[in-house]
């Protein structure tokens, strides 16, 4: 693992590095973005930065500039020769008092660089009980308020399962704890329109771009229907549904392959500093 905070690489990426009251740590008052590197290159780099200005944006937080950003990233993955690696950003609101008001300091801007290992070729999923909120404060920003993901993930787990999936408010189908879910139904790629509440993916977007499909908001019973379901994200790529809640899928389906096919054909055009 290499570490990069406010302008300098740390000497021990494991050591104290955040103050105490950081309002990221006391309050969860940042935002972030995860990047995919392949041979040192990171994947789609101005997307995650547009996103990552977005969220920070929504959240009232001030960005450093962004060629001050990217040098955080170069510095983290100078001389490194992992295959496959993730780069994680993230814009904290600095040091603040107890509470959730913020101080006048700074903004804390971190950048780690760690080696990734490869997805899984599948993946089962459960649904969970607890509904996204597509009308909350923070809908569609990229935050650091990631507790919600933390319980889910561990009924996933509980259920034999590594991936949540969302409903919203609405009963429709929104999203994962960090995926996007695609789906065929009667021959059409379909996926959750932004107005689900679902992340802004850059995976998904991508898909999108490169692959079609209509984007609609239906109950998340349509997925009993679905003849294929798989999950896009920024270190899944596409991937596959095998199990979904107690119904199995078999994988990988048509429409999945040609997904991953026309993906792997066209992920080279975006790796880079930009």
């Amino acid at each position: 693992m290499r570490a990069w905070m406010n302008g300098r690489v740390l000497d021990d990426p494991m050591g104290p590095a955040v103050a105490v009251s950081d309002h990221g740590l006391t309050v969860g008052d940042g935002v972030f973005e995860s990047i995919k590197v392949v041979q040192g290159q990171p994947f789609a780099l101005e997307m995650h930065l547009e996103r990552l200005a977005r969220s920070a944006r929504g959240l009232g937080l001030t960005l450093p500039d962004l060629a001050y950003v990217r040098q955080g990233v170069a510095a983290v993955l100078d001389g490194t020769t992992w295959p496959l690696a993730r780069v994680r950003i993230t814009l904290t609101g600095g040091p603040a008092p107890m509470g959730s008001g913020r101080g006048d300091g700074d903004p804390t801007l971190i950048v780690v660089a760690d080696e990734l290992g490869a997805a899984a070729s599948d993946v089962a999923v459960v649904t969970v009980p607890w509904p996204r909120n597509e009308r909350g404060a923070l809908t569609g920003l990229k935050t650091t308020s990631y507790a919600e993901n933390v319980v889910a993930l561990a009924e996933a787990h509980r259920r034999g399962a590594t991936e949540a999936i969302f409903a919203n408010l609405a009963g429709h189908l929104c999203e994962g704890t960090g995926s996007n879910v695609f789906y065929v139904i009667d021959g059409q790629l379909r996926t959750p329109s932004l107005d689900s509440g679902c992340l802004a993916g850059v995976t998904r977007s991508l898909v999108l771009e490169w692959c079609g499909g209509v984007e609609v908001d239906e109950p998340i019973a349509v997925l009993d229907d679905a003849t294929e379901i798989f999950l896009v994200s920024t270190t899944r790529d596409v991937q596959p549904v095998s199990r979904w809640d107690e119904r199995t899928l078999t994988v990988p389906g048509p429409a999945t392959l040609e997904a991953q096919r026309i993906w792997h054909a066209n992920e080279g055009s975006l790796l880079g500093m930009g």
